[in-house]
């Protein structure tokens, strides 16, 4: 640049420079009379005149601060003075992923104002100061404390400026520079998109392209080759290759066959530096997947084919499986079998099964051993779907032969026609052939037939069969108003094997007689108008026939002949299969008469004629002008007598309190019923000890049993004791005892020790319960209950009334009553 003043400048701009010149090379203003800086790579020279010579010291790497100088061009009397900021902004360059002990060393900060005498300090701010980055107040000296990575900032923005370092005014303006931080290589290529998996074609022609690769690099693409990468295949050669600079990988062989080899696994390499020896680099896999094409024809293992094949299987029966090979797979190995030759082309046919590719035969018509035992059959397989591109490779197709021997097998037997038709009247008797039916045995046996009906088509039995003949007669009276058509299934059996059964349908269509008389076709419900005029059609009627004659219903309609001459209602024909009634008078009145009945009579045209009377009812009501019936019957003719809707209602609602009366009556006289005397014999004993045969007084019947006696053990009661007071004993006590009763007290020590065991038992149950001891000696108070001891006892009880009992008491009245005899059981 030129200088007001006419001095020469020189301003070197540094594009470009080694990594070991960076920390010490900057964009620098100097004087000519500078060392030259041979190592720049793009020097731009301007040359100004000179107007003061001499160095400004600088070194590199720094940025003088603002200087206040005075210039006066040379030649001129008077002085012009302008002020030369010397403030050359430029970058500070610092290495990332410095690993120093010390400070790195980023730059220096100098200012014209200061002249070593330490009036001027220097401060810094911004981005990482103080924290990152130090400024030597006294000699501007920046140092960078900690390490850098570029892959996280790439370039820090400070403010910089000069303050006289007592008053702490500034004597150079605020400025911005940037320190920004230098790349180095130390990130490899990684492929964040891997690993990849490819399909390619088998067959596909050399370079087709498979899968394109890409590797990123977190250095500074716009700054050496650290960021710049080139790929190479490690594994998968010679089979693929891959292009260095885009990263496309392509098929590098021809006629790649998937039936030999149909994976592969490549591995890719990136490495940055463009290749270069200590650049970084990183790996990705590649799976590549040869896709099938139809590069293979169909052929036959064998070709010829033998099955044996049972006469008796039934049509589109599978009867033979055969499979052509195709080392294709999907779409490409789908066959088609087709029959090009042979003497069974109408018999079989061959279809390829979906799932499985294989030609299956199947059986289109019968077979009979005994017509012909052996066929024949000239079978092709082919793709369906051809690749053109591959037809050199040979046909697609192959042929083989099938042979199909026909196995004789025990058929049963045959109908001549598998389904017959046969028609009977429905007036046929029992007994009229309908009509027969023959079945043979195909084979060669030829065995004897013997006919059935299969009663599970025929359940009520209608139809016989001759076992012998097959001719089929009726059992009973057919009708065919109930049952039209009668489906029976015919049973063939071989009497040499009767495990051969053939079977065949007979359809039995019943035809139809006059057999049926037509009635009314619904119950009609007619009503009559009082108003109604003389001639009026009140009703239309028709009918119908449970007959069908083959040309159709016609029914003629008339009155019987005790109606003919009635002076209320007369009938129309209208030849059409209906017929009008009609009234004959008007004046009709419901209180005189409000229903009528008309005997009508319907005649069909069948062969005899059939007939019948069917009655219409007539009722007479009180319609609206428009002729709707609002009311008919009799309770309406009462009402017009003068009994109201009010009575009516009262009437009913007087009846309902009679039977509630009724109803609250007889419940109360059942309740007001005495108990049953008997009670439940099998009541359970733990919830009744002691128990009554008659109803008591309750708790203030202290005569109808002593309840000290149960309270008391010493309390026994004496024979002979008093009776109960309400019950008269019907028969005379047959055993008494003066004996006096027995200590009690080991009953009454034992009964008190099982107490307390209960007592404190915790698997007691927690119900009363009657416990039962058995106790047998000369103390019991129940004494003993033989007869055989009564006699030696001295009893005052008479038996003699024994004697009046009759025959059946004889031997006890003997035993017990008085005689002269002594012991009857003494010797």
């Amino acid at each position: 640049m030129v200088d007001d003043a006419g001095g020469w400048w020189t301003t070197l701009l540094l594009e470009s420079f080694p990594v070991k010149f960076q920390q010490t090379n900057c964009i620098t203003k100097m004087r000519l009379n500078c060392p030259p800086m041979w190592s720049v790579i793009s020097v731009f020279i301007v040359l100004v005149p000179i107007w003061e010579m001499g160095c400004s010291g600088l070194t590199l790497n720094s940025v003088p601060l603002h200087q206040v100088r005075m210039y006066q061009r040379s030649g001129e009397e008077g002085a012009h003075h302008r002020q030369r900021r010397s403030w050359v902004w430029n970058q500070f360059f610092v290495l990332e992923e410095y690993m120093g002990d010390e400070p790195l060393y980023v730059g220096k900060l100098h200012s014209d104002v200061d002249k070593g005498e330490g009036q001027v300090k220097y401060v810094l701010n911004g981005e990482g100061a103080t924290s990152i980055f130090t400024i030597d107040e006294n000699t501007g000296d920046i140092h960078a404390t900690k390490r850098l990575d570029r892959e996280e900032q790439a370039y820090y923005t400070l403010r910089a400026q000069a303050r006289h370092r007592h008053t702490n005014l500034p004597v150079e303006p605020e400025s911005e520079f940037v320190i920004k931080v230098q790349d180095i290589n130390d990130n490899e290529p990684k492929f964040l998109d891997g690993p990849y998996s490819a399909r390619v074609p088998e067959m596909a022609p050399v370079g087709t392209s498979v899968v394109t690769v890409v590797a990123t690099d977190a250095d500074d693409p716009t700054y050496g080759n650290s960021a710049r990468v080139v790929y190479s295949i490690l594994e998968g050669q010679p089979y693929f290759s891959v292009e260095p600079r885009t990263g496309v990988v392509r098929t590098a062989l021809p006629n790649m066959d998937r039936e030999a080899r149909e994976q592969y696994l490549l591995v890719i390499q990136a490495k940055d530096m463009v290749g270069q020896m200590g650049g970084l680099s990183g790996t990705t896999s590649v799976t590549v997947t040869l896709t099938d094409v139809n590069d293979n024809p169909p052929h036959f293992s064998r070709k010829s084919y033998q099955f044996s094949v049972p006469e008796s299987l039934p049509v589109a029966t599978t009867v033979a499986k055969i499979k052509a090979l195709d080392s294709d797979v999907g779409p490409n190995a789908e066959m088609e079998y087709r029959i090009v030759d042979g003497d069974g082309l109408g018999l079989f046919r061959i279809t390829p099964d979906p799932d499985t590719q294989e030609g299956l035969i199947t059986l289109q018509k019968g077979l009979d051993f005994e017509t012909k035992s052996s066929y024949t059959l000239r079978v092709e397989a082919s793709n369906r779907n051809i690749d053109l591109r591959f037809l050199s490779l040979g046909p697609f197709s192959d042929t083989a032969t099938v042979r199909l021997n026909v196995q004789n097998v025990d058929e049963p037997p045959v109908f001549s026609s598998p389904f017959s038709k046969m028609v009977i009247s429905e007036e046929a008797t029992v007994g009229t052939t309908i009509g027969t039916i023959f079945a043979h045995d195909p084979d060669s046996t030829n065995s004897p037939i013997r006919y059935s009906i299969d009663r599970n088509t025929d359940l009520e039995r209608f139809f016989n069969i001759d076992a012998t003949t097959g001719v089929i007669s009726t059992a009973k009276p057919l009708d065919r108003e109930v049952n039209a058509v009668h489906n029976i299934t015919i049973f063939a059996t071989e009497i040499l094997d009767p495990l051969q059964v053939g079977k065949g349908v007979v359809l039995i269509t019943v035809t139809d007689i006059n057999d049926n008389a037509p009635v009314f076709a619904i119950e009609y419900e007619t009503y009559l108008c009082e108003s109604a005029r003389p001639g009026q059609v009140i009703e239309t009627i028709s009918a119908v026939d449970r007959d069908q004659p083959q040309s159709g219903h016609r029914f003629f309609f008339s009155l019987t002949a005790e109606a003919a001459g009635n002076l209320n209602f007369t009938l129309r024909d209208n030849k059409d299969n209906t017929a009008s009634v009609l009234t004959k008078r008007g004046g009709f009145q419901r209180r005189h008469q409000n229903m009528y009945r008309l005997p009508v009579l319907i005649m069909d045209n069948g062969s005899p004629a059939l007939s019948s009377t069917n009655t219409l009812s007539i009722r007479v009501c009180d319609c609206d002008p428009d002729g709707i019936p609002q009311s008919c019957g009799s309770e309406n003719s009462m009402l017009s007598a003068g009994l109201s809707t009010g009575a009516l209602i009262a009437i009913l609602a007087c009846i309902l309190t009679l039977l509630v009366l009724v109803l609250l009556i007889v419940t109360m006289q059942r309740r007001r019923k005495k108990e049953p005397l008997i009670l439940d014999e099998e009541r359970d004993v733990r919830e009744n000890i002691v128990r009554y045969d008659d109803e008591g007084g309750g708790e203030e019947d202290t005569e109808a049993f002593d309840m000290v006696a149960l309270r008391n053990l010493n309390v026994v009661r004496e024979s002979g004791s008093k009776n109960r007071r309400d019950v008269t004993p019907e028969v005379p006590t047959l055993f008494s005892s003066s004996r006096p009763p027995p200590d009690n007290g080991i009953f009454r020590e034992f009964i008190w020790d099982r107490l307390k065991e209960a007592d404190v038992d915790p698997s007691a149950p927690p119900y009363d319960s009657l416990q039962t001891y058995a106790f047998e000696g000369s103390g019991s108070a129940a004494e003993s209950l033989s007869s055989l001891d009564s006699l030696s006892i001295d009893s005052e009880q008479n038996y003699d009334y024994l004697s009046d009992w009759g025959p059946r008491f004889k031997k006890l009245a003997d035993l017990y009553g008085h005689s002269n005899g002594g012991n009857l059981f003494a010797s």
